[in-house]
């Protein structure tokens, strides 16, 4: 391949992450080539445009505005995504673009560049972590890593039982076997469908896993590095909980049996103890718990709460829920836009409502151990109050909170308002007018001159319209919005007098001439634009461009200072769906011993 071109860039990108599909930005499509475009065609029904030659490259690709659906279809089935942006913006002609690497989309880790820019918000699913199982003399052991939270627990002494239930409860992205599992009693190398070992080999059997040797933990970390592509010095943080008096998990035949596992015939227990309305992280912290039931310390502290719960008087926070893997990779990538700062305000000051309302600030101390455990976070009731409150105030020293009710749309009679509406709901509104004033003002002037030079060359033709009495078929025109360009200009057609005889409007429309497109091409036959007018709007565009570049700039940077903060945001974001999954248990049953004293019984039974 010739170096510099498309072929060999891409070429280059796949080298550097040869599992994943690599989709490369080209143009208005994103493109994959070879085994990569049999794979779109496959299970993203995209339809190839490699040629019908049978020796030609295989190449398919998706339109940039189903690029979520494309990686949608791809993490489902299991496949990660390399994706390769163009550097946007004006190039020389026949010059090559610049391209670079915006990202990865797994299975539960979905792909986040750009979503700082945008309104709409990102369904983020469960994570999905890496398994490792090894085997010891003290039983069975299994590992799991979070590449979204960049961590990792460990749980030993397990049965052959104990993971093969895990294994059926867990959705996991990559599955891999240590060597160990070979090592039989007798200290040959064997692992098959009879003997010791049988019951895993029987379930990891019809499941794609590969092998691994080794540390089972510092080894496993390493084929983590590997698989999504980390730099060597990345660290994973060890959430793993002291087992102490833990209660060993659920069987699988218990689990299904009782209804925790969802299965025919069997009414589900999640039913019971839950409202219709909870749903989500709620529920996913219901399940857990009684697949993997707590210590008995930890089981008092949750049945104190309830109890406090079912008595509560006063008013309770909304309880708002946000997962901490997307807390995580957003502040990582720094793609916050100012919805999920509001959102992420939401969760620390409803715990520092919890801390200053009486009634709830006991159930806030109770809810720190339970949260531990789910986070592997030890933080104290004072250092999260404290960390609440200084995280809360960056937030809304920065972020407008009132609708930015100071950052109206600009707004003149002769310019349709969608024009202004859709240049400028791109960026207003979300960041505190005192920090973007000078961009800000200068939108304004910009607009202000749009309008001055729309009404200089384009009313005097429009009234000269108006006043023309003309049978069917005389002069039209109008001033337009044209949408697909960005763009305000003069439509209308027949309107050149037969005869010029200095009449008012003629010397503007002898100003006139055809509008064209960003790439210098005509853009019909109907629109029309002068010299002052695609000046005033190039101005107005680029203060435009500024302006959003500025929000974009802030919105970022403060992601990068919540970054130090990230224990306290995964810590708080956690507790809340903690105390959103007891509530609603307390206020469903109307009694907070159904499920504990459950969980309780089982550690005995067990113990």
């Amino acid at each position: 391949l010739k170096e510099g071109t498309l072929n060999w860039e891409m070429l280059q990108f796949k080298s550097k992450f040869p599992r994943q599909v690599l989709l490369c930005r080209v143009g208005d499509f994103y493109e994959a080539w070879g085994i990569d475009a049999c794979i779109l065609v496959e299970y993203a029904g995209l339809n190839p445009f490699g040629g019908l030659r049978s020796d030609s490259i295989p190449r398919a690709g998706c339109p940039v505005m189903n690029l979520r659906q494309t990686l949608d279809d791809l993490t489902q089935n299991g496949y990660s995504v390399c994706i390769v942006e163009e550097v946007q913006g004006p190039t020389q002609a026949r010059s090559r673009k610049r391209r670079f690497i915006s990202g990865h989309a797994h299975p539960g880790n979905p792909y986040v560049y750009g979503l700082a820019a945008v309104d709409h918000d990102l369904n983020f699913p469960e994570p999905m972590p890496v398994v490792g199982i090894s085997h010891s003399a003290r039983g069975y052991c299994i590992n799991m890593v979070l590449e979204t939270m960049k961590t990792y627990s460990s749980e030993d002494c397990l049965t052959e039982e104990a993971v093969v239930t895990k294994l059926r409860t867990c959705q996991y992205h990559h599955l891999l076997m240590h060597t160990s599992l070979k090592q039989n009693s007798s200290g040959t190398c064997n692992w098959g469908e009879f003997g010791a070992g049988g019951l895993l080999w029987g379930e990891c059997s019809s499941r794609h896993f590969e092998w691994f040797d080794g540390n089972p933990v510092s080894d496993l970390l390493v084929k983590v590095k590997e698989l999504y592509g980390l730099d060597h010095e990345v660290t994973f943080r060890n959430t793993t909980v002291s087992s102490g008096n833990r209660a060993r998990s659920l069987t699988l035949g218990t689990s299904t049996q009782i209804g925790a596992i969802p299965t025919e015939g069997i009414p589900s227990l999640l039913k019971v103890l839950l409202p219709p309305t909870c749903n989500g992280l709620p529920v996913q912290y219901i399940k857990d718990l009684l697949l993997n039931p707590p210590s008995y310390e930890i089981a008092s502290k949750i049945q104190a709460t309830c109890k406090l719960m079912s008595s509560v008087t006063c008013s309770i926070p909304e309880f708002t829920c946000v997962s901490s893997a997307k807390l995580v990779k957003l502040l990582e990538w720094r793609e916050v836009n100012h919805m999920e700062f509001c959102r992420i305000k939401n969760v620390l000051d409803e715990v520092l409502q919890m801390y200053r309302t009486c009634e709830l600030n006991e159930i806030l101390e109770y809810l720190i151990d339970p949260t531990w455990v789910a986070t592997g976070l030890e933080i104290d009731f004072e250092t999260l109050v404290t960390g609440c409150e200084v995280a809360s105030s960056k937030i809304g020293e920065i972020i407008s909170l009132d609708d930015g009710n100071d950052q109206k749309i600009n707004s003149f009679s002769l310019i349709p308002r969608e024009f202004f509406e859709d240049m400028e709901s791109k960026w207003k509104g979300r960041i505190k007018r005192i920090h973007i004033d000078d961009v800000f003002t200068a939108v304004e002037k910009a607009a202000e001159a749009l309008h001055i030079a729309v009404t200089e060359d384009f009313v005097p033709v429009v009234s000269r319209i108006k006043a023309t009495v003309a049978p069917l078929g005389g002069p039209k025109g109008e001033i337009s919005y044209a949408r697909e360009h960005e763009a305000v200009w003069f439509k209308g057609k027949r309107f050149t007098p037969n005869l010029w005889a200095g009449t008012p409007g003629e010397e503007q429309i002898k100003q006139l001439r055809h509008a064209l497109d960003s790439k210098g091409r005509k853009a019909g036959e109907e629109w029309f634009t002068t010299p002052k007018v695609e000046a005033a709007l190039t101005r107005y565009h680029e203060a435009n461009a500024k302006a959003k570049e500025r929000v974009l700039e802030i919105l970022r940077g403060l992601a990068a200072e919540l970054q130090y903060h990230i224990n306290i945001l995964v810590f708080s974001s956690t507790l809340l769906v903690i105390a959103k999954a007891l509530f609603a248990h307390a206020r469903f049953v109307n009694i907070c011993s159904c499920l504990f004293l459950w969980i309780k019984c089982n550690i005995y039974l067990l113990h």
